[in-house]
């Protein structure tokens, strides 16, 4: 199953596209969607739509894991970043893809055993577990890794749950 994963933002965007097979994780492409402050808005959404439907359909995408967002602080951030998930999420859908959401706890969870695991910890085991030669950048690339990664391990124990006989 080939897998995106996506750390959804405005500005910067995260995605990174992993192969789940047998239990096994490779990592197949990752990066990131930037857009300038000085673009309006409805382009820089129009710049998120349009690159995210490239990755989508370059890598004949499956499963959609995207990160959930929590309460921030700053509600004009919240709500710029939520525009920007929602973009993300009807690029997905166009795509025909199924789509999954995961709290940042659950990702955390997933990848490192632990929900309060600190964000160099995470990349660490994000390496480690695609078995790459150093730490994927920027952040928010190796943030879309570690959520791609957490889907591999639902559907690697929802698959094992079903299996299981009681």
């Amino acid at each position: 199953m080939t897998i995106l994963g996506i750390d959804p933002g405005y500005a910067t965007l995260g995605y990174g596209v992993i192969k789940y097979k047998n239990g096994n994780l490779k990592e197949i492409n990752h990066g990131i969607i930037s857009t300038s402050s000085s673009t309006a808005f409805s382009k820089r959404l129009e710049i998120i739509y349009d690159s995210l439907k490239k990755v989508l359909y370059s890598h004949k995408i499956e499963s959609v894991a995207i990160e959930k967002l929590y309460f921030q602080n700053n509600q004009k951030t919240a709500i710029d970043v939520s525009q920007a998930r929602g973009v993300a999420i009807l690029a997905s859908q166009k795509a025909n893809t199924t789509i999954y959401e995961y709290t940042p706890l659950q990702v955390k969870m997933s990848v490192t055993g632990s929900g309060k695991a600190p964000k160099l910890q995470v990349m660490n085991m994000v390496k480690k577990l695609l078995s790459l030669q150093k730490i994927p950048t920027p952040d928010d690339a190796a943030d879309s890794l570690a959520i791609a990664i957490c889907h591999a391990h639902a559907i690697g124990f929802s698959k094992l749950n079903l299996n299981k006989s009681l």
